[in-house]
Parts: C-alpha cells; sequence; structure tokens
C-alpha cells in the first residue's frame, strides 16, 4: 500500500485537478479529431472527395473542449462510484444526452449559433439529441470507463514530477486564454450580427482581429444565425 510520501512523488495521483485537467486536454484534442474523421467518412460517402475540415471549439489549437469536458465529468460521475457494466452503459447514455443538448441549448443562446442539429434524425430531442446517438454514448461511456481509464490514469501517473508540473502550467495557461478570447469572440460575433456597436476597446479589438469571416473559417461546422426582432 502506498504511503502519502510515495503519492506526494508521483504527478497526479487518484482524482486530483492535474490528472483531471490532463483527462480534459486528452478528450478536447480525441474529441477534435473524431469529429475531423467522422466528416472526412461522411464527405467521401457523399461526394468522393476527400476532405480535411477543422472540427475545434476554441480558435487556436486542435481541442475541442466540450468533448474534455464530457470526459472528466465521466470520470467523476461514472469512474469514482465503480458502476456495473450495465448502469455504466444506461447512465452514461443518459448523461451524453443531457449534456449535449444542454451544451446546445447554451450556445444558441448566448452566441447565437448552432454547431449540430439533428432535427432530420430518427427520434431526435429538439434538433440537440437523439436517442441513437444516446445510445453510442453508452458504449462510448462503457469502453472509456471500463477499458481507457485505467491505462490513462496509469499513463499520467507515470509522468515525471517536475516535467508534468511545466507541461501542465504551460498548458493550462494556453488553454484557460485559448478559450476565453475564442468564447468571448462568438459572443461579440452575435452582438455585432444583431447591430450592437461595441461600447468598449476590447470590443473594438475583437471586431478587427476576429470578423466573422474569420470566425468562419475556425468554425466551419458552426451555423451563424441572427436574431429575429
Amino acid at each position: 500500500m502506498s504511503s502519502k510520501r510515495d503519492l506526494d512523488k508521483k504527478f497526479a495521483s487518484g482524482f486530483c485537478f492535474k490528472k483531471l485537467f490532463l483527462i480534459f486536454v486528452i478528450g478536447s484534442v480525441f474529441g477534435a479529431l473524431y469529429e475531423q474523421i467522422l466528416n472526412l467518412i461522411k464527405v467521401y460517402l457523399v461526394t468522393g472527395d476527400i476532405v480535411w475540415e477543422l472540427r475545434r471549439g476554441v480558435i487556436y489549437g486542435p481541442f475541442s473542449p466540450i468533448y474534455g469536458a464530457g470526459a472528466v465529468l465521466l470520470v467523476y460521475l461514472l469512474v469514482k462510484p465503480n458502476y456495473s457494466n450495465l448502469k455504466t452503459f444506461i447512465y452514461g447514455a443518459l448523461f451524453g444526452g443531457a449534456f449535449e443538448y444542454i451544451i446546445s441549448f447554451l450556445q444558441e443562446t448566448f452566441t447565437h449559433t448552432r454547431s449540430w442539429d439533428y432535427s432530420n434524425y430518427f427520434l431526435n430531442i429538439n434538433g440537440r439529441t437523439t436517442i441513437p446517438y444516446m445510445i453510442v454514448w453508452g458504449l462510448f461511456s462503457l469502453i472509456f470507463v471500463k477499458i481507457l481509464y485505467p491505462y490513462i490514469s496509469k499513463g499520467i501517473e507515470m509522468i515525471p514530477l517536475k516535467i508534468g508540473n511545466v507541461i501542465f502550467y504551460i498548458i493550462l495557461s494556453f488553454l484557460v486564454i485559448d478559450m476565453f478570447v475564442s468564447w468571448t469572440a462568438l459572443i461579440r460575433s452575435a452582438l455585432r450580427r444583431n447591430n450592437i456597436d461595441p461600447i468598449t476597446p476590447v470590443g473594438v479589438f475583437y471586431d478587427k482581429v476576429y470578423p466573422d469571416d474569420v470566425l468562419a473559417k475556425s468554425f466551419p461546422n458552426m451555423e451563424f444565425k441572427v436574431r429575429r426582432k
């Protein structure tokens, strides 16, 4: 049994913040890559063309924070309680559907954009998620919690303490700034498209550096909407 001193020598033991943050990063990168591969397959099946299009949730870097947040929540909600396989699948399906629905609602509410719309899909729920996709989330949750997470957790703990701390603080600082800039730029875009002029120098800066055409290139799958009065 490991002593407290031995655990202190590890870079990230248990369910500490550093480990959860790296789970967030891994989930974010995997999510972006997954969406890009999925889009490549869909386009190829429809048109026969090979198209590698960005699928991410921030302006800079291959990160989709929605997937990262989902991975962290799965760890807390499903790994820690150590549920059976059946409960992990059911809870994962319900969590995945609820999470997808809430994120879609919040995105549309605050940025007036949508990154997905399942209105024409079978058994959809207000176009924000679908029952078949919830089943996929359940299967993915089962694979992640029961098979992948133990190896990921052990791999993170094997990172040398000093190197791990340097990596942690660099990526943390970058992602905090990246997410803040990206999401506030989208909020400013929503205001701009509704003819609301900037009232601070920050708004002026955003209009100049992150106009709609730049954001459209960073988020090609995002549907920009104008609020109707």
